[in-house]
């Protein structure tokens, strides 16, 4: 660890608190707590968390004091460095078993670092000794994030209602998760998908998950480590079109005839509704949050007024909302219902066009739709195997409110650190 803290020690002198909290990722399960509490407490003054600070103190003072371990776990989560909470907070539940406490905010820790398959081991590995709510609850979202759905739906089926009401909304997203998935790769197999809810199924764990529908998959990439999602994108007014393309197909597989698109104010989501309006053939409206059978076209949702962002999370009867680039590294507030594609970053084609709104949508409208050929590992996407997932889900989609989900499931990704 001498070597680690020296490097936390010399970025920090570069002012580099983002490279100094990377550089503790390597040896965040293998070092001394005593050395790692220490680090922690050195990134913590650096960035004025008080309360990590102190914590990572008492942690280094007295490292085999369960007390000690859990607050300086629990501070490393709520400071969004949940790697760091992994070993002191495992350590704590060796030091004291059958601590309900211990065991949620591990769970926790691992959630957060995206590792739900260790989570769900670690919960399992407690048999019938473990309790119902919400022990069990987070057994089967572990579960089935993990990408094991045929175990998540014994567990969801014999899951008693918990008592305390507070847990009931939590309850009704998980069956309607476990639900649209079993749905999703029913609609996959029939797509003709060669491996439904596979680790590569991105377009069939996404709509599980969230209830959306993925339009497109990134043609570069995919068997270096990005199955289909983008890092950083620098975005087209085809692939725009592309998007549009998607959306028509989308709503006429379900079924669905909306009567106009609404505009968000934010810019990017103006010109991208005023081409969507072109596209479908449709009238382009002010958005009201209590409008009916309207698309709801958005850019990137991360980027819009959050007030208004979470007014779509309670469903207007017939309205669809429509994101281009959806992030999947830090989702927005809800999810939407229609995806072009996921992303980490996205960079608008008109980001330094200062032309009219109306222009540059006309150009999105007129330009090409067809799909970039890519690097050639992409799998095939064939318009017609989108037409037939899109039916096959169509009587479940848009019929339960637009939770946020905050982890992209088993379909991993490289990323931006």
């Amino acid at each position: 660890m001498t070597n680690a803290m020296d490097e936390v020690r010399r970025l920090l002198k570069q002012d580099d608190l983002p490279g100094a909290v990377r550089s503790l990722r390597p040896h965040a399960e293998t070092a001394p707590i005593t050395e790692l509490a220490e680090a922690a407490r050195a990134l913590a003054d650096e960035a004025g968390f008080e309360d990590l600070a102190d914590a990572a103190r008492k942690a280094a003072e007295r490292s085999h004091e369960p007390q000690s371990l859990y607050d300086f776990g629990y501070a490393c989560v709520e400071r969004g460095i949940a790697f760091l909470a992994v070993a002191p907070l495992r350590e704590a539940l060796r030091l004291l078993p059958d601590s309900r406490t211990l065991l949620a905010e591990l769970v926790s820790a691992l959630e957060d670092e995206r590792r739900h398959a260790e989570a769900a081991a670690l919960l399992s590995g407690r048999g019938d000794r473990l309790p119902a709510w919400p022990e069990t609850y987070l057994l089967v979202h572990n579960t089935l994030f993990a990408g094991d759905l045929d175990t998540a739906e014994r567990l969801v089926s014999a899951l008693p209602a918990p008592e305390d009401p507070q847990w009931a909304p939590a309850r009704e997203r998980q069956a309607r998760q476990v639900l649209r998935s079993g749905q999703s790769r029913r609609a996959q197999r029939r797509a003709g998908h060669p491996d439904p809810f596979g680790p590569a199924d991105l377009r069939g764990w996404h709509y599980g998950l969230t209830g959306g529908l993925l339009a497109t998959l990134s043609p570069y990439g995919w068997d270096a480590g990005m199955t289909g999602r983008y890092a950083y994108l620098g975005d087209s007014h085809e692939l725009c079109r592309r998007g549009l393309a998607r959306l028509g197909i989308a709503l006429d597989a379900a079924g669905r005839r909306p009567t106009a698109v609404s505009l968000l104010p934010g810019r990017s989501d103006r010109i991208l509704g005023l081409a969507a309006a072109a596209v479908l053939g449709l009238p382009a409206v002010p958005y009201a949050p209590d409008r009916t059978d309207t698309v709801v076209v958005a850019y990137d949702l991360n980027g819009s007024d959050p007030g208004l962002v979470r007014t779509l999370h309670a469903r207007t009867d017939g309205q669809i909302l429509a994101e281009h680039a959806t992030c999947w590294t830090d989702p927005p507030a809800v999810s939407a219902d229609f995806s072009t594609l996921l992303c980490q970053y996205a960079a608008p084609p008109w980001r330094d066009d200062d032309r009219p709104e109306e222009e540059i949508a006309r150009d999105v409208a007129a330009a090409d739709p067809a799909p970039d050929g890519g690097d050639g590992a992409t799998p095939t996407d064939p318009d017609e195997a989108f037409r037939a997932f899109a039916a096959g889900v169509a009587p479940g989609w848009l019929a339960a409110p637009r939770d946020r989900v905050a982890s992209p499931g088993p379909v991993p990704s490289s990323r931006f650190a």
